[in-house]
């Protein structure tokens, strides 16, 4: 059967993103992990980001129910960790991958730059929630990011701040 979404998918595909993967507490307090490259920024002031969750993912009622979730944006080195995250049912993360800040959710321990969140607002849009979320916390490191491109991995240029 051919995707009837995939000339626009391939158009979509077109503007090059940064990947990241999103954390949150699910409802038994496990931590819940997706893979995503809708994160964006939104506001310096107050400091707010936004992603866009789709209704079909697997961690859609995890996200739904939180209060907050952390963004943890990949260096070039992680497209292994972006493939897992971005699997239907994800393997669980294991107490050494991540650690926890202000609000509780998931941030790995490896990464380019970190996010810690609460959530403001939810938006319905079509077959997605979008989560605008206010930063309580955030951390930048050096390096290469892991860009999406066209449907395919690439590394970006070095970063040194």
């Amino acid at each position: 059967m051919t995707d009837p979404h995939r000339p626009l998918k391939d158009a979509f595909g077109r503007f090059a993103t940064g990947v990241s993967l999103v954390g949150c507490v699910g409802a038994d307090g496990s931590p819940v992990m997706i893979t995503v490259n809708s994160f964006v920024s939104v506001s310096l002031s107050p400091p707010l980001v936004l992603w866009c969750l789709e209704r079909k993912a697997s961690s859609f009622p995890a996200f739904i129910g939180a209060d907050a979730y952390a963004v943890t944006v990949l260096h070039a080195g992680q497209r292994t960790q972006s493939e897992r995250f971005a699997r239907y049912r994800a393997a669980p993360l294991k107490p050494e991958e991540y650690e926890r800040w202000t609000t509780g959710a998931p941030i790995l321990k490896d990464r380019l730059a970190a996010f810690d969140c609460r959530i403001v607002n939810r938006h319905q849009a079509g077959d997605h929630v979008i989560l605008v979320a206010e930063v309580v916390k955030f951390e930048a490191r050096a390096g290469k990011p892991l860009l999406y491109f066209a449907s395919r991995y690439s590394d970006g240029p070095e970063t040194d701040r």
